[in-house]
């Protein structure tokens, strides 16, 4: 799968607001045959940076997320509320889900 981890750093007057000026686009990539999820978080650190993690199914769900309509039109819609270029890592790995965090398994009951 290929793995996205991106940092969006919101302008401050929009960061509240960054849920619903995002969930078009949000809503129409998760809809995506190839996309494995899609999912915002805020950071605890600082209340105008978002990060995203998202990930596909192969190459070819990679391909077709970035030539969607709704991603050409994010490109035109988000930009505006950013106060920098969000920085990215991309990478594939030989997985299709998470896998679980065998240092801090919790015993089933």
């Amino acid at each position: 799968m290929i793995f996205i981890t991106a940092k969006f750093r919101v302008r401050p007057d929009d960061a509240d607001q960054w849920p619903e000026i995002t969930r078009e686009f949000t809503q129409a990539t998760r809809a995506e045959p190839g996309c494995l999820w899609f999912d915002w978080s805020r950071s605890v650190d600082d209340p105008t940076e978002y990060v995203l993690v998202e990930a596909f199914a192969d190459d070819e769900a990679g391909a077709a997320h970035v030539g969607s309509e709704h991603f050409k039109a994010a490109q035109q819609t988000l930009p505006p509320h950013l106060a920098a270029t969000p920085q990215i890592v991309n990478t594939t790995v030989p997985q299709q889900d998470w896998s679980l965090l065998g240092e801090m398994a919790v015993p089933e009951s």
